[in-house]
């Protein structure tokens, strides 16, 4: 459902929506950007360009081509040097949010963790099974 929102980059008001989270003005200046960039990295002896040398060569802010990556406007696939940062680290990938570093150890802290979760719902468990009640019916003296 549309709602008014101010753009993030020019602060202006506009009715945002499910396909803009920009208004009108900017999302025209991402296309010319988009134009740009698109243009430069067609052209056979630019296809094998890098990010900086696209940002150089473009003008075109290396936040916007990454956001033209990660919504699949430029498909990487076309620009084999092309990627972006890992969302952890910071290392040049070109698919996913994290590198393969990143996701590994992910993988163990969330195993160990796991693993940690499983010694301790034991440890309750033999703790109760360990435990006796006895109840002293000798209310006599």
């Amino acid at each position: 459902m549309a709602e008014l929102a101010n753009c993030p980059k020019c602060d202006s008001i506009f009715v945002k929506n499910q396909f803009r989270d920009i208004c009108q003005e900017c999302w025209k200046e991402e296309e010319k950007a988009y134009e740009t960039v698109y243009q430069f990295i067609r052209k056979r002896e630019n296809r094998t360009a890098k990010m900086m040398e696209v940002v150089e060569a473009t003008g075109v802010e290396e936040k916007l081509i990454i956001k033209f990556i990660k919504t699949g406007r430029l498909k990487l696939a076309q620009f084999p040097n092309l990627g972006y940062p890992c969302e952890k680290c910071g290392t040049s990938i070109r698919e996913g949010k994290l590198c393969g570093s990143c996701a590994g150890d992910l993988r163990k802290d969330l195993q160990q963790f796991t693993a940690e979760e499983e010694r301790r719902k034991e440890a309750v468990q033999r703790e109760k099974q360990g435990t006796y009640f006895a109840v002293n019916d000798n209310t006599r003296f």
